[in-house]
């Protein structure tokens, strides 16, 4: 069995969700941004003020001001990248276990039995779920961030691991969410782990 699961995720496609559902079927432990970045704290590494002061931070070299949504996906400075890539590898080193986002699947690429997934959904799909997640906002807002938010991606996955966010050969299973629905993704990545 594949006892490492990452799962990356277009913005809106659902991969937190997934993961949370795939973790709870298989009883592996679920690790997104928050555990990752709690994770980094307790290597003693960093101090609270300095991850708060990273994380809000963007490298010279992605060219773009932070948002009025960075929440949802902000770019680190390499100390902080270092101490999550560390507390990353210390989860995966437990195993039966889902990781959310941070590039785990670039990290964990050495590790054996691992599974990695990248969810992706028609933007049609993952503005209709962001406006229902933010009702309050404008659809041309939240189809703004969206954009933005994939675009972010893209850029710290190249900027941190020199390779392509959302390019199939970096992951052993592509889904989409939008055409298949949440519920088959959990199925065919539980089916996928339980592979030999």
């Amino acid at each position: 069995m594949r006892n490492i699961i990452t799962i990356s995720r277009q913005f809106g496609a659902g991969g937190s969700t997934i993961g949370q559902a795939v973790a709870e079927r298989l009883g592996f432990y679920y690790c997104d941004k928050d555990m990752i970045l709690k994770a980094a704290l307790e290597s003693g590494t960093l101090t609270p003020e300095e991850i708060r002061h990273y994380d809000e931070r963007v490298p010279f070299q992605f060219g773009f001001g932070q948002s009025l949504f960075d929440f949802y996906n902000k770019p680190l400075d390499e100390r902080l990248f270092n101490a999550q890539k560390e507390a990353i590898k210390k989860v995966a080193e437990k195993g039966n276990c889902v990781i959310v986002g941070r590039n785990a699947n670039i990290i964990l690429k050495e590790f054996d039995k691992t599974l990695h997934v990248f969810i992706s959904g028609s933007e049609k799909a993952r503005l209709k779920r962001m406006c229902e997640k933010m009702p309050d906002t404008p659809e041309e807002k939240v189809l703004e961030h969206l954009r933005e938010v994939d675009r972010t991606r893209k850029k710290y996955c190249k900027y941190y691991t020199s390779t392509l966010f959302g390019h199939a050969p970096y992951y052993d299973l592509c889904l989409k969410s939008s055409s298949l629905g949440f519920d088959k993704c959990i199925d065919l990545i539980c089916e996928a782990a339980k592979a030999e």
